[in-house]
């Protein structure tokens, strides 16, 4: 089968965000993909639409009631959606959704086959619960993601890996206890860094006992302590060979990031994603979904970005 690799690229997930003086601006997306058309990985993708995920597609995650609160913030649009990280805005809702759908989007392509690997800059937004909203995250489009997977498309098992300076609360807390999920998260030591979970006892509960991992890294973590951890994601991988590949990629970790305390390259983004697509081909299936998460240095989420979409691109599957 040929690699053909799906970009999402487009304004209506580009409207997520809170403003110039946020973290979390409104330019990240074209910084992105100004790098990406510099480097010529562009020519290299089918680039996609975003899509709006319908309230039945966040509720396979999200609470009713956290729908409904984000869907009134948005009309008022004003206030916060959580203690004070995550403003509102008029049309919110949309945004967030629009994020949420076209993760959706992305998978369906990849499960119907007309997509081998997909790529949607502006999501994984792992920090936000079923039934709320936390760390600049309205919906979690990685958990609506995994319950998609499960429920709409049969999957058994299901691997997700975090390498955001931030660890994923919003994904391993709510699946803790689910056996089908196969968690790591590689993440800036919770001491040191919102929202201070993820410490490596936590491997999971009941069936899901030693189905999840858990590294923090000292703050200054380099690339060679990057690469000494990583090792043990394949093997948590290669034990439980999963059907579908989820990497939240956020660029946060990388040397410069004004929130955090990584020293990370964008070649540790790169070994990531190369190191998961040989993995995915080596299991059959040759899916890998990676979402963007964090990055708050327009320079370093370009750059990191780029390295995991051309790992996407070049990474060879069969004919």
């Amino acid at each position: 089968m040929k690699t053909v690799v799906g970009v999402t690229i487009g304004e209506a997930i580009g409207r997520y965000g809170f403003g110039d003086h946020h973290p979390f601006g409104p330019h990240r997306m074209g910084a992105f993909w100004d790098e990406a058309q510099h480097q010529g990985l562009h020519a290299l993708v089918t680039v996609l639409d975003p899509h709006m995920a319908s309230h039945a597609d966040l509720a396979l995650f999200h609470s009713e009631s956290h729908i409904e609160r984000v869907r009134q913030s948005s009309l008022k649009g004003s206030g916060y959606l959580d203690a004070g990280d995550t403003p509102s805005f008029k049309g919110v809702y949309e945004a967030a959704s629009s994020v949420v759908g076209s993760v959706l989007d992305v998978i369906d392509r990849m499960m119907k086959g007309t997509l081998r690997r997909g790529f949607v800059p502006i999501a994984g937004l792992h920090h936000a619960r079923p039934d709320r909203a936390a760390g600049f995250c309205v919906f979690n489009d990685c958990g609506v993601a995994i319950a998609a997977l499960k429920a709409l498309h049969g999957l058994k098992t299901i691997a997700y890996v975090d390498i955001d300076a931030h660890h994923g609360d919003g994904v391993f807390y709510p699946f803790e206890a689910d056996p089908d999920l196969i968690f790591a998260d590689l993440h800036e030591d919770g001491r040191f860094l919102y929202p201070g979970t993820g410490h490596a006892h936590e491997s999971g509960k009941g069936a899901a006992a030693g189905r999840k991992l858990n590294i923090p890294l000292p703050p200054g973590c380099r690339d060679a302590q990057f690469r000494e951890a990583w090792p043990r994601v394949e093997e948590l991988l290669r034990q439980h060979r999963p059907e579908f590949i989820l990497l939240q990629c956020g660029a946060d970790s990388i040397s410069g990031d004004p929130i955090t305390h990584m020293e990370l390259s964008p070649a540790s983004h790169g070994h990531a994603a190369k190191r998961l697509c040989e993995l995915a081909e080596e299991f059959g299936h040759g899916r890998v979904l990676a979402v963007g998460g964090g990055g708050y240095n327009p320079a370093n989420l370009a750059k990191a970005w780029c390295a995991v979409l051309d790992a996407l691109c070049t990474v060879p599957s069969p004919d």
